[in-house]
């Protein structure tokens, strides 16, 4: 079975030689570097890496921090690997979902993660009764006095936890919609957007939109990708939506971008729901054709 290793350093000062020749002496025959934060869980080439992982591979990594710094994360990417049918190894640690062993260290830990997430519910609720019987009221006295200073902070504190939230998913959207907007329209600019993504990270339109105008806001987009779409020809939206998949990965393979069409319920020209790879190449020799195709 084909192995895949991962290897992560936080900064430039980093070199992720010692992981990759520690992955390399572990048997992969393909191995992607990465430099990011271990705290960001939207990393371009770990995102490309479970996109295009398949049936049988195993994503190896050298500790299990280079690949996540929560086990919330942690079991998120092994979910989606258990969804493909591929496994997880971390070679310094006793994970490896290809065996039994490693199987029931994975239920421990989501057991432990649980147990966790229910300790720090009683606790709160418990402090919140005691403060109760004390006569003590929770909240800021100056929201409930409607005390304008204090709605303006926490309006900001909101704010700003908002953009905190988006900077993590910044790199499933982004490019896309710097890309596509406002020459795509917003329904099929989504769909590409959602086809990588697990069901749970789903964007809905109305979200999308908030997301897009807050960086617009900011400056972080600009504001020619809220612009009407214009009209565009019916025999000009599959060659769109595959130039789509192929701008925002370069080394996508036919097959993969037949995967991702699949996913997004787009019947071929000729309105079977299989695509072929031969479908998809005559759609880019269109795209290139139109120019859409950088």
């Amino acid at each position: 079975m084909p192995l895949i290793g991962y290897a992560r350093v936080s900064t430039e000062d980093q070199t992720p030689l010692p992981q990759s020749q520690a992955l390399k002496s572990a048997g992969c025959a393909e191995i992607h570097e990465e430099q990011a934060s271990g705290g960001n869980r939207a990393r371009p080439v770990l995102a490309r890496v479970l996109e295009r992982i398949g049936k049988g591979d195993t994503l190896v990594v050298v500790r299990i921090d280079r690949l996540a710094r929560s086990l919330s994360h942690l079991l998120e990417v092994i979910e989606r690997l258990e969804a493909k049918g591929a496994f997880f190894r971390s070679i310094q640690d006793p994970i490896d979902t290809g065996s039994p062993q490693g199987k029931f260290t994975l239920q421990v830990l989501g057991a432990a993660a649980e147990f966790e997430r229910a300790l720090i519910r009683e606790r709160t609720k418990a402090g919140l009764a005691s403060a109760r019987t004390k006569g003590r009221v929770g909240g800021n006295p100056g929201l409930r006095a409607r005390d304008p200073a204090a709605l303006r902070k926490v309006r900001l504190a909101r704010q700003d936890g908002y953009m905190e939230r988006l900077n993590e998913t910044a790199q499933d959207w982004v490019p896309h919609v710097r890309r596509l907007r406002p020459d795509m329209a917003w329904e099929d600019v989504l769909r590409i957007i959602n086809g990588p993504l697990p069901y749970d990270r789903h964007w809905t339109q109305s979200r999308l939109l908030r997301a897009v105008k807050a960086y617009v806001r900011d400056g972080f987009l600009p504001a020619e990708v809220l612009a009407r779409a214009g009209r565009r020809e019916t025999d000009d939206r599959l060659p769109a939506i595959v130039a789509g998949i192929k701008g925002a990965d370069p080394d996508i393979t036919l097959q993969a971008i037949c995967t991702r069409l699949e996913s997004m319920r787009e019947r071929t020209p000729r309105g079977r729901t299989s695509w072929q790879p031969s479908s998809v190449k005559m759609l880019l020799e269109r795209a290139e054709r139109l120019g859409l195709l950088d």
